[in-house]
């Protein structure tokens, strides 16, 4: 039954509205506070204010609340002060500070993520559940937390912290190359004329397709995809003097990275955006599916979206949005340099977990993120402030950059080689003159059109009145126009 009608006596309602959340006894929008609202006339999209947008998939829901959905407060305090009561009871206490210190910091932990997960606001998206998204949403709270505790160390300290979560870690580490040589096929080498190629074919291959079918998932718009990912490709070459990690072949650059990787990422990504959007969100509770084989489908469908919606980005459709989509390029790419600066003045070697583990949380947090930053863009009216999840992704990034800058700015300060530089200055006085002809120029030399056009009709009819014989009237019908038109623009 569609979400939004009746479903009989004292039944529940649901609400057509993207990843709107079922029924949530934790604070969400339960099923008798959705009942009272009506269902929309025919014909009338939603907007934040209950009217479906034209960009949302329409969703029938048959409002069963199970315990799967229902929240367990009381049950996570119970269990959480039995185990508390055994360590402080039961447990004797090792007389080690520096064991004790690790544990304690883990406890404090758990307890907060406990809380956040019973207790925190819910965000935009329900599946597969809400607890799994309020999961990282208080993850994200303590990895701000840390990054603010490693700003305000020593460079010497914060390094050798880090040895207190792999004793492998706090050691300068040299960076591989991915330059050299160059050669396709390499004739010296009657072996295998193709090493370089298979040289440069590492684990980093499948994670950068895989990474951008799930940032294509995230942004939802091949164009912006595209615009990322051969920007980033602009920076490899502009810091590789930085960085030697960045010093690739041109083919790795263009051929292996922006065509196949990351362009065959963005394909994956992009049908898999087409069948959601056609997908029929139609959901029925576990037990009112008669066949097993319908719950069987019903459980694995538990891990895709509750409902969809197309992300329409319209950059050009005004000057907010165009500054809006320049911004959330601008903080991708600055994210995506702040995973090879990080593991650079930190210490850490690329295939270490913690930041295989730095990836995996953002992958969770940025489709949240990229959601609450689009309802923000389209619905300012009913979305007044940004959402939470964004909120911290941007200090997140902002304050991994200030880590970098502290940590390594002779890095950072290494100038750019002088034509780099020449073609980042052409660069951006070509997107600032797009800018101020597309949102100013463009728009006075169309108002002054439209005046002129207006000017050019009322002088016709001022001429066809006079030759009625009706000058008068038409004079002071001009006249009044004119003023009316002038008080309008």
């Amino acid at each position: 039954m569609r979400r939004g009608e009746r479903r009989g006596h004292g039944g529940a309602l649901g609400k057509a509205a993207l990843e709107e959340q079922p029924p949530q006894p934790n604070g969400g929008t339960s099923a008798a506070a959705v009942e009272r609202t009506p269902p929309p006339p025919p014909g009338v999209e939603m907007d934040g204010s209950g009217l479906r947008r034209s960009t949302e998939s329409e969703v029938y829901d048959d409002g069963t609340n199970t315990f799967f959905w229902r929240a367990h407060t009381l049950t996570v305090l119970f269990i959480l002060t039995c185990a508390l009561g055994y360590v402080t009871l039961l447990e004797e206490t090792p007389q080690d500070t520096a064991y004790n210190t690790k544990r304690g910091i883990v406890a404090s932990i758990l307890v907060f993520l406990c809380f956040g997960v019973t207790q925190a606001k819910d965000g935009p998206f329900s599946r597969p559940h809400p607890a799994y998204w309020r999961f990282w949403l208080c993850v994200s709270v303590v990895y701000e937390l840390f990054l603010i505790f490693i700003l305000f160390q020593t460079v010497q300290d914060g390094r050798q912290f880090m040895k207190y979560i792999d004793p492998h870690l706090g050691v300068p580490l040299p960076e591989r190359d991915y330059g050299g040589n160059c050669l396709i096929y390499d004739p010296g080498n009657e072996t295998d004329p193709f090493h370089n190629v298979w040289d440069k074919l590492d684990g980093f291959v499948p994670a950068h397709f895989f990474g951008w079918y799930l940032k294509t998932l995230m942004i939802r718009d091949w164009w912006m995809c595209m615009i990322i990912s051969v920007m980033f490709e602009f920076l490899e070459y502009s810091l590789e003097h930085q960085l030697p990690n960045f010093s690739e072949c041109w083919w790795d650059h263009w051929i292996m990275d922006v065509i196949l990787c990351n362009g065959l990422g963005i394909y994956c990504g992009m049908k898999t955006l087409s069948w959601l959007s056609l997908k029929t969100y139609k959901w029925q509770g576990l037990w009112n599916i008669p066949t097993y084989k319908g719950k069987m489908k019903r459980i694995v469908f538990q891990f895709t979206p509750y409902s969809w919606v197309k992300f329409e980005w319209k950059p050009a459709s005004s000057l907010r949005r165009w500054l809006a989509v320049c911004g959330i390029i601008f903080v991708f790419l600055l994210a995506e340099l702040n995973t090879f600066y990080l593991k650079f003045v930190l210490w850490m070697p690329p295939e270490h977990y913690l930041v295989l583990l730095r990836l995996v949380f953002f992958v969770n947090v940025g489709g949240v993120a990229m959601r609450e930053i689009y309802d923000f863009m389209d619905d300012p009216k009913f979305h007044k402030k940004l959402g939470q999840q964004a909120w911290l992704v941007a200090a997140i990034t902002a304050t991994e950059f200030l880590i970098v800058v502290k940590y390594d700015p002779y890095t950072l300060t290494l100038s750019l080689p002088f034509y780099i530089t020449q073609c980042w200055i052409l660069g951006i006085i070509l997107v600032l003159t797009w800018t101020a002809w597309r949102f100013f120029i463009r728009d006075i030399t169309l108002r002054y059109k439209e005046i002129r056009r207006q000017k050019q009709e009322h002088k016709y009819e001022k001429d066809k009145c006079l030759s009625n014989g009706d000058g008068h009237s038409s004079i002071m019908d001009e006249q009044n126009g004119n003023k009316l038109r002038e008080r309008k623009l």
